[in-house]
């Protein structure tokens, strides 16, 4: 079920990192981020990537020149992307919209996608070579909003890496922008879908008020010291696929009585426990699992066509760490559901409103995990002109951020995929837990009522 792969062994060679600015004049102003934007816990770099084969139909054609043109022709339209992040009073993000530009690197790897193999997935073991981290261009404030690198390979496919501040978009906002570029790069001179910055549709109100309760907000003191600590320097990065039979092997241990449960609540729900169980975390302390939830496209809420900020909270459910690990699947299930029922138009109010009434604080970290799906987000669709990427989406986890995508597998096998970053004794501890987990097995019952 986990990934393991061969040592990598090839150079890359970068020729020396550009500005790309927008192609024609942009605005010279200053807009502010929303309140769901303007978070501590946002602000943070999200990393992409995606890899595309060889095209005959495309020879002759750079993939270089074309992304990076078609970049330019694009930021006329998401022109904040090309400015820099400022802070106001109360520390309130703004976008300096100073046309400066994103950071672009043009590379060479001497390697196929062949040869990639495997690692042509979440926690490439290769990263760091397809996407150079450019000293003192990752800083919130200041600092370029988005990093791409393309590399060619020798087969005439293509790899493109992408980095971005996450305070200026969501992975469906940076969804929008890359088809934004794809559609230059095919010809386009306007994009299909316009962009709409209007963030001002997610501010507190005023007065501002709470209304809901917050659990991933929660200050939580890490009392008996066995709430998952996380040294980011001693981690382990690993990706586990879930094909059919992972996954008809959880459902097993599922009563009918729970009615449906889409895979990701499933795979989520199963993760989360096995996790917790790795941790050997104290039973009496109290964990916690946020569910990344989007508000675009839910009836109730009004956000444009077009709007590319952040537009998701991640509600949480509340256990104690003996109930989720001595119950079964059922238990862990149930509690997801009831963090993903908490999503209303009030909830998402209340969250701005607390970022205004407290000061923008981070989310909760001891006892905390967060799973993202991004099956549907649209990264395996962005199409430069050659085509579909065999694998396109978030590059890695981050520390106890977690995602879940769709992948097909070296096998040709198609089910998800979920990269996990845990200290070397978790790991091996979180390996042999999904084993048993996932062995075939008879429904169980739930041996005790939820708290």
């Amino acid at each position: 079920m986990a990934s393991s792969w061969s040592p990598l062994v090839f150079s890359v060679k970068r020729c020396a990192p550009e500005f790309v600015r927008p192609t024609n004049p942009t605005p010279r102003e200053v807009k502010q981020l929303s309140d769901i934007d303007d978070q501590e816990g946002l602000r943070f770099q999200i990393p992409v990537i995606m890899f595309y084969p060889n095209n005959p139909l495309m020879k002759g054609k750079d993939p270089v020149k074309v992304i990076r043109e078609a970049l330019g022709k694009a930021l006329v339209y998401y022109y904040p992307f090309a400015g820099r992040l400022i802070e106001g009073d109360n520390r309130k993000l703004m976008v300096d919209c100073t046309g400066e530009g994103v950071l672009f690197i043009e590379a060479d790897a001497d390697t196929t996608l062949e040869n990639l193999g495997d690692a042509i997935q979440p926690m490439c073991p290769c990263f760091e070579e397809l996407l150079y981290d450019v000293p003192g261009s990752g800083g919130i404030l200041g600092s370029p909003l988005i990093l791409i690198q393309v590399t060619r390979l020798r087969c005439g496919g293509f790899i493109f890496a992408l980095r971005l501040n996450h305070t200026m978009s969501d992975a469906l906002g940076l969804i929008q922008f890359l088809n934004a570029i794809s559609e230059m790069a095919q010809g386009l001179s306007v994009p299909s879908l316009l962009p709409i910055w209007e963030r001002e549709l997610l501010n507190a109100r005023n007065p501002p008020r709470i209304t809901r309760i917050h659990h991933e907000y929660e200050e939580v003191t890490n009392n008996k010291g066995t709430l998952m600590a996380m040294d980011e320097n001693n981690l382990v990065h690993r990706s586990f696929f879930f094909g059919p039979k992972e996954i008809r092997a959880l459902r097993n241990r599922l009563p009918a009585s729970l009615g449906a449960c889409s895979t990701f609540e499933v795979l989520t729900a199963y993760v989360w426990r096995c996790r917790t169980i790795a941790f050997a975390v104290d039973p009496d302390e109290v964990v916690r699992i946020s569910c990344l939830i989007n508000m675009r496209g839910k009836r109730g809420f009004d956000l444009p066509p077009g709007y590319y900020g952040n537009a998701f909270v991640y509600p949480a459910s509340i256990t104690k760490a003996g109930m989720l690990c001595k119950n079964p699947l059922e238990y862990a299930i149930r509690l997801l559901k009831k963090a993903k029922a908490e999503m209303s138009q009030e909830y998402i109010k209340s969250v701005a409103d607390l970022m205004v009434i407290k000061g923008r604080p981070s989310f909760t970290q001891p006892g905390n995990y967060f799973v993202s799906d991004v099956t549907r987000a649209g990264f395996g669709e962005v199409n430069f002109g050659w085509g579909k990427p065999v694998y396109g989406g978030l590059a890695r986890a981050l520390s106890i951020i977690s995602f879940c995508t769709r992948f097909r597998n070296s096998k040709g096998e198609e089910g998800n995929v979920i990269p996990i970053c845990l200290p070397p004794p978790v790991m091996e501890r979180f390996e042999q837990e999904l084993k048993r987990m996932t062995k075939e097995a008879e429904p169980v019952r739930l041996i005790t009522s939820m708290l």
